[in-house]
């Protein structure tokens, strides 16, 4: 095959301004075919470079070394003063690919300003200029790809003054590779067949750590908990949550209510794909120190086939976050169980509710969008927002330690010293006489209750025997019987209505005197005999805040919505406000009634700015018809959208004197002057003796430098007399200037 010169043309990188600084490229012609693509010629057209040449830059803010999958940045492309450019191509590739296949490309750009920027149309990847002028800076949004998109590599070409600085390196490109998951995050690993045996009793253990003190901004004092932990050990054919994946109605009802009973309800609908269920109590308020209150536990286990163990709490208030792990797998590749596990952990969105602060107003998001964590960059009013875009501080730690270990382990590694020690230290030992060769079913929920009075009576349960491994022991009996009385005897009798743990008494009803706390819990069964649960769900009591007042002078509304920014482009406030309800008699309140924070809306557009004008020149001629000229320089060139410049130069017209011009016809103006020149040489012949003559001029000077580098000046030439006489004075015998206007371009 033959090799094709193949010329980029006109419209090939970015404006009609590249045109004639494009190499030629040659390829095969039998590669042609499969690079054919517009985006590919784009990135082997190379254009003019200079080393150490930066004063371009591309910058995505923040300045990170590694992207988080899924986040969206603001790119920037900027020049520094006196640099402009007029058109630009942005571009996000795979490291290592070229750009002949879609797939090669990374992540989604978004147009921010389409005046400024727009799509390039034959290369729907790439970013382009709307329109080819003069710009000092340009701004899009980017997308990160998904998980394992490995390295992407950000690049960008310029145009200025017909002249394509095309970069491979340096400032105008930029490398980040993916960043590795925070513990926690990673649902998307593949999960391996278990080989272990036996089973394995863990202990899982929260830790808050969201707290005024360490996550301060908007934290909500009154309302803050943590809601109450839902979870399980299960198979990998069971997925509670994960990332990437939509929320359940369980999932929903935690995320958003904080409300475990429909999760629960999912959970054992799963039958045998499900182990153990996870549960532990609320926490309100969502921190206090561990010496006052013990962080919340649960115990549950694992074996071959149910070696994943999942859960999820809520914070709150909050439209629909939460915390918890997804699939975490307690089985080794080594055919163990593992020892322990910790993992730092930060909220992440349920997909079912677009509010942006804690206490945001309920917004269900339609259509629903999936799991995805909270990042730093999602919301200028987010309570985790940065604008470096810096990683979220944990707002909890979870610890699971394993506890136990039963029947025969096939585990390849030897036990170590801690393996040991944790199976000596449980004592806890469940008493069960089954012999390992009898297998049962799961035994069947308790029936109801012989008696209906508060007499005694007996309840019972069954399981079956599914299979006897050695006829020559004998299994144990199938039924199982305990004693009852009926409906609402005896509280032992309410306690077949399981209830959860009672929450932390509410804050006191008013800030000063008597009033009322209340506490909550929530019935976790229902009696298996379909009577009602007669159990209180709430409690209230008097409290007592200061015993020493006597008035409650702050009695509040609820804060009402935040006012619009008070501007409509750049940095502004908002303001929130409530009302005083209880009388001024009562005495002073001292509660705020208005809030004020920062607000951020695009930027304003900056129009362009320039200097004073310069004072008149001189006038470009010495006599007759002229011309004078002024400057200006241009201070800020226009952005955003703002105002073009205006005009730098201007001249108007100048008239010195007349010119010495002859009147009347040819012939009287040649006599007149033959006249001229016999006098001149009779009076010559008689003052003046050897070579002399009136005057001779040189020839012009060259032109002097220009009073300004840019923004318009000034130059002037000179013509001077050789020789003069002396005592005599000729009208034509004088030093001559010009001057004209030069370096007129914007500064």
């Amino acid at each position: 095959m033959g090799v094709k010169p193949r010329l980029l043309l006109l419209q090939c990188l970015v404006s009609t301004f590249a045109c004639g600084a494009v190499a030629f490229t040659e390829e095969p012609a039998d590669k042609a075919s499969k690079s054919d693509g517009y985006c590919s010629r784009i990135l082997r057209a190379q254009g003019t470079r200079r080393e150490g040449y930066n004063e371009f830059r591309l910058r995505v803010e923040g300045e990170p070394e590694n992207y988080q999958p899924g986040s969206t940045y603001r790119v920037t492309l900027s020049a520094s003063s006196p640099s402009y450019f007029r058109g630009f191509t942005l571009i996000a590739l795979r490291e290592g690919k070229d750009g002949e296949r879609d797939e090669d490309y990374a992540g989604n750009f978004q147009i921010i300003d389409e005046e400024d920027t727009q799509f390039m149309t034959n290369c729907p990847p790439a970013v382009t200029e709307s329109t080819p002028r003069r710009r000092t800076r340009i701004q899009v949004f980017w997308t990160a790809p998904p998980t394992g998109s490995g390295c992407v590599i950000l690049k960008a070409s310029i145009v200025q003054k017909r002249i394509i600085y095309f970069q491979d390196e340096g400032s105008l490109t930029k490398r980040m590779c993916e960043k590795e998951s925070p513990l926690g995050e990673a649902t998307e690993k593949p999960i391996l067949e278990c080989c272990a045996c036996g089973t394995a009793k863990y202990r899982l253990t929260f830790y808050g750590n969201w707290s005024e003190k360490v996550h301060p901004k908007d934290y909500p004092r009154r309302a803050n908990h943590w809601s109450a932990i839902i979870g399980a050990s299960h198979s990998k054919n069971y997925v509670l949550w994960e990332y990437g994946g939509y929320s359940s109605e369980g999932v929903k009802q935690v995320a958003e209510l904080g409300s475990p009973v429909k999760m629960e309800e999912e959970i054992r609908q799963k039958g045998d794909e499900v182990l153990t269920v996870i549960k532990a109590k609320a926490q309100w308020p969502a921190w206090q120190p561990l010496n006052v209150r013990a962080a919340p536990s649960a115990e549950f286990s694992v074996d071959r086939t149910r070696h994943l163990m999942s859960f999820l709490t809520m914070l709150g208030p909050s439209p629909d976050w939460n915390v918890g792990l997804s699939a975490e797998d307690l089985c080794t590749k080594e055919c163990g169980w593992v020892q322990k596990v910790v993992q730092d952990m930060i909220p992440w969105d349920a997909g079912t509710d677009s509010g942006v602060t804690y206490e945001s107003p309920n917004k269900p998001t339609m259509p629903q969008e999936k799991i995805r964590p909270l990042t730093s960059l999602d919301h200028p009013q987010s309570p985790f927002y940065d604008p470096e875009g810096g990683p979220i501080t944990p707002v909890a730690r979870v610890m699971v330690e394993r506890i136990a270990r039963k029947g025969e382990q096939c585990n390849i590694v030897p036990d170590n010293v801690d393996d040991i020690v944790a199976d000596i230290a449980q004592e806890e030992k469940e008493e069960d006489d089954t012999p390992e060769t009898c297998i049962y079913s799961n035994w069947s929920p308790w029936s109801a209750c012989s008696s209906s009075t508060c007499e005694k009576g007996k309840r019972m349960r069954q399981r079956m025997l599914k299979a006897q491994l050695d006829l020559s022991v004998p299994c144990p009996h199938t039924q199982d019987f305990e004693p009852c009385m009926g409906p609402g005897c005896s509280d032992e009798d309410a306690s077949t209505c399981m209830m959860s743990e009672w929450i932390t008494w509410s804050p006191c009803s008013v800030s000063c005197g008597m009033g009322m706390r209340s506490r909550e819990r929530y019935v976790k069964q229902f009696p298996e005999d379909g009577s009602i649960c007669t159990l209180p769900t709430e409690e209230t009591e008097k409290c007592v805040v200061n015993d020493d007042c006597y008035t409650i002078p702050c009695m509040l509304s609820p804060w009402s919505d935040w006012s619009d920014c008070s501007v409509t482009c750049g940095k502004g406030m908002r303001t929130r406000q409530r009302m005083l309800k209880s009388p001024v008699e009562l005495g002073e309140c001292t509660e705020e009634l208005e809030q004020v924070e920062k607000c951020m809306l695009p930027e304003c557009p900056m129009d362009c700015m320039v200097s004073e004008w310069s004072e008149w020149s001189e006038c470009n001629k010495s006599c007759g018809k002229g011309h004078m000229i002024r400057t200006r320089m241009v201070k800020l060139e226009p952005q955003f959208g703002g105002d073009p410049c205006p005009e730098t130069v201007q001249r108007k017209k100048c008239k010195i004197r007349k010119c010495n011009r002859g009147l009347g016809t040819s012939d009287e103006r040649k006599r007149r002057k033959e006249a001229r020149e016999k006098r001149r040489s009779k009076q010559n012949r008689d003052e003046w003796t050897g070579d002399s003559w009136p005057h001779s001029m040189r020839p012009w000077s060259a032109w002097t430098d220009c009073t300004k580098l840019c923004g318009g000046g000034i130059q002037e030439r000179f013509m001077t007399v050789k020789k003069r006489f002396k005592n005599v004075q000729f009208s034509s015998c004088k030093d001559r200037k010009e001057i004209r206007a030069c370096n007129v371009h914007p500064c």
